[in-house]
């Protein structure tokens, strides 16, 4: 089996601030309200995405805290992961396909595509999730701290014969049609709903 990756978790200094990005509207309330010590506990807890049998050929992303999507619910989900890739490949994430089959979860563009230039990114490569629960039989779905939620799978790729492109990435989000000197700030983030 060739081997082309390797996962590793951002720093604590990106994951604290896609964080508190993320889930709070006010940072400076949070940090007054020390809400640091409990960040540093969720991230020590953050397990690097593993496979979960030798024939597996998704890597399961686990889930950095416990949470519940009702019915038309979504949530955005820093996973305090990214991954270093060898040219040609690249990594798509998709639900765990027993979520999937049992509450339709699903990842909002339902595929996410990580490629390996993603990884030098200014903000580390940090992989973030977005998903909703579209379940149609009103299933509520709870992922508890710790369980795989995504499944990620490695694939080769390939580029055409005329292909000349030469831009450089620096952020995530619709990244890949901007070149490093024309990225927006705004941009700083890879979703599993990216659009290219």
């Amino acid at each position: 089996m060739q081997k082309v990756a390797q996962f590793e978790k951002v720093s604590f200094e990106q994951f604290q601030k896609d964080w508190l990005d993320t889930f709070y509207d006010d940072i400076e309330t949070c940090k007054r309200d020390n809400l640091i010590d409990e960040i540093t506990k969720i991230y020590e807890k953050i397990k690097l995405p593993k496979r979960a049998t030798k024939g597996s050929a998704g890597y399961d992303f686990y889930s950095p805290l416990t949470f519940s999507l009702a019915p038309g619910e979504t949530i955005k989900l820093p996973t305090g992961i990214r991954v270093r890739i060898e040219e040609g490949w690249v990594l798509n994430c998709y639900p765990r396909s027993g979520l999937g089959f049992k509450y339709r979860l699903q990842l909002n563009n339902t595929v996410g595509i990580i490629d390996s230039d993603y990884y030098a990114s200014d903000n580390e490569g940090h992989i973030f999730c977005k998903m909703t629960n579209d379940s149609n039989e009103a299933k509520t779905v709870t992922i508890e701290e710790g369980m795989g939620f995504m499944q990620g799978i490695f694939t080769a790729y390939g580029i055409t014969f005329d292909d000349d492109a030469e831009a450089i990435r620096n952020g995530g989000l619709g990244s890949t049609t901007k070149s490093k000197e024309t990225t927006s700030h705004e941009n700083h983030w890879i979703l599993c709903d990216v659009e290219h």
